[in-house]
């Protein structure tokens, strides 16, 4: 099936998102892929399985989900894997893995270029390569990056350079299912009042993203 690509710009008074754009479908190997696109920020995301497990890995009540984040050039470092520890975790709170025991989930994220945000892309490409592998799942999710400012000002989705000058860099992966929150992260010193502030703003940013996703799924598949 040819991959169809939607893109999207979210602007208002409290929330204010860079130009993101999404192309499902774009691997052929993969069960379901993904190419993720925020500002200049991308990362391409691949998802393989359910498929037999290795004795070693396989879980007698649910899948096993294995996530590998491969940077843009060089090997993955301990940043690297962090992430993909936040990623992997974000992951098996939705993905129904009890429905396919003793069978082996691989997600590959490839960063093609980081410009800031760059784990929200990451969960972004990530949930939508799921999306397009048919996965079962709980409900969706999505990542959403705070930058806070010295002057305490709440930057959404932010660049590179905002990320070095700002206070603290905070990152939600935020569910579909009541706006629950799966992960965070955070970078940086903020107050307890500041991050509920930083949560209140990626909560409404959410909302924009997840009309995203439908909009994505709808125009890939309205031309069967």
């Amino acid at each position: 099936m040819a991959a169809e690509v939607a893109e999207a710009e979210a602007a208002d008074g409290r929330c204010r998102l860079r130009r993101f754009s999404c192309e499902l479908g774009l691997l052929s190997r993969p069960d379901g892929s993904a190419a993720f696109l925020q500002g200049d920020t991308s990362v391409l995301a691949g998802l393989y399985g359910p498929a037999e497990a290795k004795i070693s890995k396989e879980l007698p009540d649910r899948a096993a989900l294995d996530v590998l984040l491969r940077p843009k050039v060089g090997l993955p470092g301990v940043l690297e894997r962090s992430r993909e520890q936040l990623l992997q975790q974000t992951c098996e709170a939705v993905v129904l893995g009890v429905l396919h025991p003793r069978t082996a989930i691989s997600l590959v994220l490839q960063v093609l270029s980081d410009a800031g945000s760059l784990l929200s892309c990451c969960l972004n490409a990530a949930c939508m390569a799921l999306l397009d592998a048919g996965l079962p799942l709980s409900a969706l999710f999505c990542g959403v990056t705070c930058a806070l400012q010295p002057d305490g000002a709440i930057l959404l989705d932010p660049t590179a350079r905002q990320e070095q000058e700002a206070r603290a860099v905070l990152t939600f992966a935020i569910a579909s299912a009541d706006r629950k929150v799966l992960m965070v992260t955070t970078k940086g010193s903020c107050s307890v009042q500041e991050m509920q502030q930083c949560l209140a703003a990626a909560q409404r940013a959410a909302d924009t993203i997840f009309q995203f996703y439908r909009d994505s799924v709808r125009r890939r598949y309205s031309k069967c």
